[in-house]
């Protein structure tokens, strides 16, 4: 079976490279279109998953109207070199680019693989989604709440699948601790809280005012927290993502402006696991989220808060692996801070469940296999049923 993955950026999609490991592994022909092919800066990380490169720049975006007519060519031209089996998609404009390319009623079938729900909640580029989908177009939703959403908009159920991005969960429960905190000069005793996000500024076209992974809702907590337990330390890890250096500068100014040097920026760090080890409690406020960084915190058993979106309540489950909170509640969001630190007995039995939960779900080798049989499903090849629901623990 030779499958066309379609990829619009070099910069991370480490979890779609960790899929296509194992499924040219697993005996997939597997061909990546990515910017700059086998030239790109991460171009020896995708050649060490043993499928074949090829350089197609397919992104598409709202900024860049120009650039629809050429990636739509290049595009049709490439599924014409290719003739893949199968075409799966991980974006929303890669798999807008391969549908404007062949139209709807193409008959290779074609897979977007749903990395987030955001485009589904602005009607604009939902309906984008829905409309350009022709009959054998499927998705495979990445969280619970992105299935939902498309059989509530009118999918049908058996176009529909579920499996979550899997990753390498062995380097968190293993990581040291100590080292991160001695970076930030921070004793063992001291109560350390933090954020482990890239800072996206807001966008307007989409209604943004603030960042959507809740930076601004994370420095208000920890001043609320900081009021009832002063010695709380609030730490920030991550860049600015894509030239967002003046909302950083933002965010460092308002940080200041609520806690002083109450919160540390700790700048990108590439021993996360480390971080997560060294962190009492580690905070996902998201106002829109797939299952995000909650999956590394609890794999790293690191008690865990987030909030009530997306695919973040498949596994942070309120009494068993963590605390949920509204999103847009920095009230909520203090009062779990510190309910986690006021018990921290219950804070690492929550963990421990945390990591053996995630353990089961986000296995890399279990989802990519769960992925081959959508393949299969999908193309009839061999008859082996496809997961439609993710097992796991729910609310």
């Amino acid at each position: 079976m030779k499958v066309l993955h379609l990829i619009k950026t070099t910069r991370g999609a480490e979890w779609a490279r960790r899929q296509v490991t194992v499924l040219v592994a697993s005996g997939v022909e597997v061909v990546v279109a990515l910017p700059e092919g086998a030239r790109g800066p991460e171009a020896a990380a995708w050649k060490r998953t043993g499928a074949m490169l090829e350089d197609a720049d397919l992104d598409i975006t709202a900024r860049r109207p120009w650039h629809v007519a050429a990636a739509v060519r290049r595009c049709r031209a490439l599924v014409d070199a290719v003739q893949p089996d199968l075409i799966h998609s991980h974006f929303v404009s890669t798999t807008l680019t391969a549908r404007l390319a062949l139209g709807r009623m193409h008959p290779i079938p074609r897979l977007f693989q749903v990395a987030g729900p955001l485009h589904l909640e602005h009607g604009l580029f939902r309906r984008l989604d829905l409309a350009t989908a022709g009959p054998r177009d499927g998705w495979i939703a990445t969280c619970r709440w992105t299935a939902d959403a498309y059989r509530r908009f009118g999918v049908p159920a058996s176009r529909v699948w579920t499996s979550y991005y899997g990753t390498d969960l062995t380097s968190f429960a293993s990581a040291p601790r100590g080292r991160f905190r001695g970076d930030l000069g921070v004793t063992p005793m001291t109560p350390l809280v933090g954020i482990v996000a890239y800072m996206y500024a807001p966008r307007a076209y989409l209604g943004q005012r603030v960042g959507i992974k809740g930076h601004e809702d994370f420095i208000e907590a920890m001043r609320r927290v900081r009021g009832l337990r002063r010695g709380v330390v609030g730490v920030v890890v991550g860049g600015p993502w894509g030239g967002a250096t003046q909302y950083a500068e933002q965010l460092r100014h308002l940080a200041g402006s609520a806690c002083g040097t109450g919160i540390r920026f700790a700048g990108v760090r590439t021993d996360v696991p480390a971080v997560y080890r060294d962190l009492d409690v580690a905070v996902h406020p998201s106002l829109s989220e797939n299952c995000g960084g909650a999956v590394e915190s609890l794999a790293a058993a690191c008690p865990t808060v987030a909030t009530a979106v997306g695919g973040l309540p498949d596994v942070v489950v309120p009494g068993r692996t963590g605390w949920l909170v509204p999103p847009r509640d920095p009230d909520a969001l203090a009062a779990a801070i510190l309910g986690v630190l006021t018990d921290p007995l219950e804070a690492r039995r929550r963990a421990r469940a945390g990591q053996d939960h995630v353990q089961g779900l986000f296995d890399v080798e279990r989802t990519a296999r769960e992925v081959l049989a959508i393949y299969h499903d999908v193309t009839g090849r061999v008859p082996v049923p496809a997961p439609r629901l993710a097992a796991g623990w729910h609310a």
